[in-house]
Formats: structure tokens, C-alpha cells, sequence
């Protein structure tokens, strides 16, 4: 049995993940002066104007010029010194205010008397057993070649490339397992008059991350199919926070369950439930339990405990998915505040998530305590409760 599966990654210059990345400074600027606090950050981008607004709460006091100085840190640290968007030059608009008291009231002292879930929803956690990271292979190769392109841009050895970037990779399954590439599309910004150097460029990265013999026939390697890309980033495009979320999670090989995790503190379980479904579903693999596991998670504002846990090993598994749904919430406090401990997510370690995924990175890679869900640290307990 044969079959194809597609999934693409942006880059940290895309409109959409310069957004996540400003949402997300803001997240770990409040966190870093008040461990408690409450962020609902919307970044918007586009011609040299940059606007963030949404709801906060903090203990410390928060100056509108402190955000904003953050804010252009941000863009310059991704690389925009453009005419159409410039972190010095662009206008920046700030539209924080307070939290609602409806919502804090529900978060700081729910329903059953513990802390609440932020607000209701379903969230998805994956893995398999694909590559080491036990993530997808489609999705970790795009973010790992726009990684290894943005490193290069960044220490000087690729200097004609811009921020902006997109990459596409489709993989050849054979009896469920990726064998190799069928084709791969990258298309990168890059300075006026580099076009014929960019192909070769970007293969030599392309060929480097992809597992020995993958790569595709050259007449399905496409970079840039436009023949230019100049202008990019919020001038080209205009971004907004949110907007990538299936290139935040698996590439479409597992489910979302719709909200997007930059710009969140870790009490909304849109982003704190998701990373703790991941962490569960890679404990799960680890611990030999199965090759592929899907794990869903669901919670009403107000409400501490899960209103239910789904677990799917699309019959991979060695034992009952029943049997998981009841061990994994033992195992794991998954509670707002349990999950928040466990992971230590109330620290400063979200801006490095914004961009290259939030999953199949390496615990501890951007920072102590960074990644946590990434480990696979909970397997002993998983297979004492088997």
C-alpha cells in the first residue's frame, strides 16, 4: 500500500508568524514580571504598521512604551529592515486593556472551587513513531529546512535571503511508513538580483536535512515556481496572530481543535491542554505502547477537571485505548494548574515557540524549562500504571 501526505511550514519572516512572535514576546514580558499573569494578545501586520491588542492582567505595572519597544525588538531580531516594513520605521499601535472580570472570576476560582479552564474547547495531542522526534516527517522536514535556512541568513552564510520563506514537502508512504520525498517546494525571499543563486542555495539545505536517498526527482524541486520574491513579509502580505495553526501542530496529520496557542497565557487550554495532549501522546509512543497515538482533551471556563479524555492509536496499540483513557489522567494532574506545574508553564519560554513548530522540538533547546512537553520523562509511570 502506497500513498502521499503534504505538509508545509512558514517561516519566522511570514506576516502570520512575525504576529505569533510579537503575541508571544508580550506573553513571556508578562510572565517574566508576574508569574500569574493573564495574556489574550492579538498581533495584526502589514505595511510598515504593526498593531497588538487584547486582554491582560498583571501585578506589575505595564508601560504602553515597554510593549511597544518590544515589539520592534522582535521585528529586528527576525531581520525586517525594509522599506515596506522596518522595525524602526513602522508605526506601532497599542490596544492592551484589562482582562474581563466575567472571565477572570471563572479562571481564578471555578465552579468546583479549584482554578478553571480559561475557556472551553478541544484540544488534540499527537505522535508517532515517523522520525526520532516522533513526530510526523512531512511537517518536522519543512520547519527543519526553513530552520537551517534562517541560520544561515542570520550568521551572514546566506546573505541574499530575506525573512520570509514557505516550504512544502510530500512524502511517499509505503505500507504507512515515509520512504522518501515525491516533491519539495521552498520559496524564500531573497535581494534584488539573486534569483539564479537561490536555487543551489536552497538545495544544499534541502539535501542536508532530508534522511539519506529522499530526496525527490530534480524536476519536482521547485523553489520559488514565481521566478521572484523580493518583496515579502508584512509588506507583501499581511499577517496577523493565529493564523498557522496546523503549521503550529502536525501538518494535517492529526486533528486541531481550533484555537491557535500564540499570545495565550498557560491558563487558556487552548495552548496549555494541547501541549499536555502532545506530552501524553509522546510518552505514550515512547513507552512502546503503540506506533501512532492521538489523544483528545476537552474543558468548559470555569470547570478544573477535563470533561473527557479520548485516546485513538488507530490500532497500533498494545493495549486498549479504554485502558489509556483511564491510566493517563492518573498518571497526570490534568487540571489547568496541574498541567501548568507539571510542564512548569508559567515561565518566560513561549516567544521561541512561535515559529518552526511548538512540537518535535528538544526539551530545553531555546532556555530552561523550554519545550517541557517535549520529554519523555512520564514512561516509567505509564508502564507502572499498565
Amino acid at each position: 500500500m502506497s500513498h502521499l501526505f503534504t505538509s508545509e511550514s512558514v517561516s519566522e519572516g511570514h506576516p502570520d508568524k512575525v504576529c505569533d512572535r510579537i503575541s508571544d514576546e508580550v506573553v513571556d514580558l508578562l510572565i517574566s514580571k508576574d508569574r500569574e499573569s493573564r495574556v489574550a494578545c492579538e498581533t495584526f501586520a502589514t505595511t510598515n504598521r504593526t498593531i497588538i491588542g487584547g486582554e491582560i492582567r498583571c501585578k506589575q505595572k505595564l508601560e504602553k512604551e515597554e510593549i511597544i519597544a518590544l515589539a520592534r525588538q522582535a521585528v529586528k531580531n527576525i531581520g525586517y529592515e525594509q522599506d515596506g516594513y522596518h522595525w524602526q520605521n513602522m508605526t506601532v499601535d497599542y490596544y492592551l486593556h484589562e482582562q474581563s472580570s466575567d472571565i477572570a472570576q471563572g479562571v481564578d476560582a471555578g465552579k468546583d472551587k479549584e482554578e478553571g479552564a480559561g475557556d472551553q474547547g478541544i484540544m488534540f495531542g499527537y505522535a508517532c513513531n515517523e522520525t526520532d522526534v516522533l513526530m510526523p516527517a512531512p511537517i518536522l522536514y519543512s520547519h527543519q529546512i526553513l530552520k537551517s535556512l534562517a541560520e544561515a541568513r542570520h550568521s551572514g552564510a546566506a546573505d541574499i535571503l530575506g525573512p520570509d520563506s514557505k516550504s512544502q514537502i510530500t512524502c511517499v508512504y509505503e505500507n504507512g511508513k515515509p520512504v522518501r520525498t515525491s516533491s519539495v517546494v521552498v520559496s524564500t525571499q531573497h535581494i534584488e538580483g539573486s534569483e539564479s543563486k537561490v536555487r543551489d542555495l536552497v538545495r544544499a539545505h534541502v539535501l542536508n536535512i532530508l534522511p539519506e536517498d529522499w530526496m525527490c526527482h530534480d524536476d519536482d524541486f521547485y523553489v520559488n515556481p514565481t521566478g521572484n520574491f523580493v518583496i515579502g513579509g508584512p509588506d507583501g502580505d499581511a499577517g496577523l496572530t493565529g493564523r498557522k495553526i496546523i503549521v503550529d501542530t502536525y501538518g494535517g496529520a492529526a486533528p486541531h481543535g481550533g484555537g491557535a496557542f500564540s499570545g495565550k497565557d498557560p491558563t487558556k487550554v487552548d495552548r496549555s491542554a494541547a501541549y499536555a495532549a502532545r506530552y501524553l501522546a509522546k510518552n505514550v509512543i515512547a513507552a512502546g505502547l503503540a506506533e501512532k497515538c492521538t489523544i483528545q482533551l476537552s474543558y468548559a471556563i470555569g470547570i478544573s477537571k477535563p470533561l473527557s479524555v479520548y485516546v485513538n492509536t488507530a490500532g497500533t496499540g498494545k493495549i486498549e485505548d479504554s485502558r489509556l483513557e483511564d491510566i493517563l489522567p492518573v498518571v497526570m494532574d490534568l487540571t489547568p494548574r496541574g498541567i501548568r506545574e507539571t510542564l512548569g508553564l508559567n515561565a518566560p519560554i513561549y516567544a521561541a515557540t512561535s515559529a518552526y513548530g511548538h512540537f518535535g522540538r528538544i526539551p530545553g533547546e531555546a532556555g530552561p524549562g523550554s519545550f517541557s512537553w517535549e520529554a519523555t520523562n512520564l514512561t516509567d509511570a505509564i508502564l507502572k500504571a499498565v
